[in-house]
């Protein structure tokens, strides 16, 4: 007989590459775990079907404006999802996605907590225009899981209990990086991420280009630009990268499997990634591929940007520069280019760090020890 806790999910979506941590969350928490994802609408489970109907229902009704009544459709069919697998504690990933939910909490008598990752603490479409609704959410649910100071901040100011929020980055999976030797490698740099704004692909560009021309030629030539993702920015990246006469330096990588990534950090002598906030407000939380470069062994480059400087100590794991300095990323770059020993000594401070607090298996044991506190105090 299974005696763990029952834990009942509803997430955005299970399909995207960009919400792996979810499905790993789903694996690594000691639950039985039951999930329900909005994009999923199969013939075949009537359950996820009637969820899938009433996550688009919801959306619609957003879209045009009716927000008093956008959380209906979906808090009606999660009520009926908990009747049905009678779950101790419901996870919610995603604000944006938890409002639409989020009514089942005092329908049910059921514990809610909000897993929040960046955009919907941050952006105008997933979170600004829709602050009313998070205020009441604020209150709704028991417990918030959040990436950075920042995040945490901005859902107590909202209303959300100061005691009720873990801080948790999601945590590099020691499983896959490892083994990074920077003091030896070429002068590589990698930049894993979506190329949209808040990762600011176009800006490491435009610091890899003001590298070059910083380097003696001898050395200058011999630096390469790696770039793993896919998104909406990369066809101006490849035009940015044609004009500038670089080609021949940059590789697009396109969207990689982790063991391929850390397989490509094996090879890198830094990680390199200029996060900002988008002009839509949209932010990072806590990027996880800077802590998979960490953990394998890479000094990093940065921004001073959301969660970055609590995972990335400046001029000790790496470098950190504002948002939008682009010299002084190149400066940046320029150091651990001119110094593999720097770099490796960076390296190799980063990976204590993370081995010491900001693996996949510090997120599980955070995570598991609120979901648990929260069933513990609603049972008492």
């Amino acid at each position: 007989m299974n005696t763990l806790p029952k834990l009942l999910v509803f997430a955005p979506t299970r399909s995207a590459a960009s919400e792996t941590f979810i499905r790993a969350n789903l694996g690594g928490l000691p639950f039985q775990t039951y999930a329900y994802f909005g994009d999923e609408r199969s013939l075949s489970n009537p359950l996820q079907l009637l969820y899938g109907v009433s996550i688009l229902v919801s959306k619609g009704l957003t879209r045009i404006g009716w927000f008093r009544f956008s959380s209906l459709p979906g808090s009606l069919v999660a009520l009926l999802l908990v009747k049905y697998h009678k779950p101790n504690l419901i996870l919610a990933e995603f604000g944006f996605h938890a409002i639409r939910v989020m009514n089942v909490a005092s329908w049910s008598g059921v514990p809610l907590v909000v897993h929040f990752r960046g955009s919907d603490a941050s952006s105008e479409s997933k979170f600004l225009r829709l602050k009313k609704k998070y205020r009441i959410l604020m209150r709704l649910a028991s417990a918030f899981i959040v990436k950075s100071i920042p995040m945490a901040n901005t859902l107590k100011e909202l209303g959300a209990p100061a005691e009720w929020i873990l801080i948790s980055p999601s945590g590099a999976n020691s499983r896959y990086f490892y083994g990074s030797s920077p003091a030896t490698s070429p002068p590589l740099l990698l930049a894993v991420g979506r190329f949209v704004a808040k990762k600011g692909p176009l800006f490491t560009l435009a610091a890899f280009k003001e590298l070059l021309q910083k380097l003696p030629k001898y050395l200058s030539s011999q630096c390469h630009l790696v770039m793993v993702g896919d998104g909406p920015l990369m066809l101006d990246a490849k035009k940015m990268v044609a004009k500038s006469k670089i080609a021949h330096q940059v590789l697009f990588a396109g969207v990689l499997q982790p063991s391929e990534v850390a397989a490509l950090m094996r090879e890198a002598r830094m990680f390199v990634q200029h996060s900002k906030v988008a002009p839509d407000g949209d932010s990072e939380g806590s990027p996880v591929a800077i802590m998979e470069a960490q953990l394998s062994g890479l000094p990093v480059v940065a921004t001073f940007h959301a969660g970055i400087p609590e995972v990335v100590l400046q001029g000790v794991t790496g470098f950190l520069v504002d948002e939008g300095d682009v010299n002084g990323m190149a400066t940046a770059m320029a150091k651990l280019v001119l110094d593999p020993g720097m770099a490796s000594e960076m390296g190799a401070k980063g990976q204590s760090r993370v081995i010491d607090n900001f693996t996949l298996d510090h997120h599980f044991s955070a995570v598991s020890a609120l979901l648990n506190r929260v069933i513990r105090e609603f049972n008492k």
